[in-house]
């Protein structure tokens, strides 16, 4: 059944908004993007925008989705089921750090996401954007427990619960790609002197190609 005209309107202004806080995000590669100025860059009057979500939280985690969104495809053009079960993995740890490394501003909103219950976070959104916001995450996690799953059946991998591993690796890879993305790390020159060195973001990546592997028990 088609929509009607003001359904076809509220969905293309939505739309409209999540692109506005997506390109502000990526401008200044920070979960930051004021109710105003996402407002001005569609040309509304940003009361306006409570028109269709009930608070600024609710737009930053459907900006959320709209870049998980992006993920899926990259990572559903990037693994091929050709049967080499370690590249798979390789390939995915390598997409989805990579993805971290050129959207600092992802990497910023599924961090702080993760700061909070879930339970918590449930209650500041709607049912509809609670669930789309699943349904990005797990079709993203889905491409690891996935390819865990077949290595697993081949041998290749020594893996008791795939899904659980999945979201080991999903998180660790989020936390590493934080390294990355301040590039500095901290040691200690001597007793009580603390030392700052570069982490160049290459490196990063490689580290959460290699972990993925050992976690995922790769033979």
């Amino acid at each position: 059944m088609a929509q009607s005209r003001p359904a076809q309107l509220r969905r293309t202004r939505e739309r409209d908004l999540v692109a506005a806080t997506r390109a502000l995000f990526d401008e200044r590669g920070l979960q930051e993007a004021p109710i105003e100025e996402i407002a001005r860059a569609v040309g509304i009057a940003r009361g306006l925008v409570y028109r269709h979500f009930s608070s600024k939280e609710e737009l930053y985690v459907l900006t959320v989705t709209d870049y998980l969104d992006e993920l899926d495809r990259e990572l559903t053009r990037a693994i091929r089921d050709d049967g080499d079960h370690v590249a798979q993995l390789e390939t995915w740890a390598r997409a989805f750090a990579g993805f971290c490394a050129r959207y600092p501003a992802f990497l910023d909103c599924a961090l702080s996401l993760m700061q909070r219950p879930a339970r918590e976070l449930h209650d500041t959104v709607s049912e509809s954007v609670w669930l789309r916001l699943g349904q990005g995450m797990s079709t993203c996690v889905a491409h690891v427990s996935g390819l865990l799953a077949r290595g697993r059946a081949a041998g290749v991998f020594a893996v008791e619960d795939v899904d659980y591993t999945a979201n080991v690796l999903w998180t660790q890879t989020l936390g590493a790609m934080h390294l990355a993305r301040i590039r500095v790390g901290v040691r200690q020159a001597a007793p009580g002197i603390p030392e700052l060195f570069t982490v160049a973001p290459e490196q990063v990546v490689e580290t959460c190609v290699r972990n993925a592997l050992l976690v995922a028990g790769a033979r």
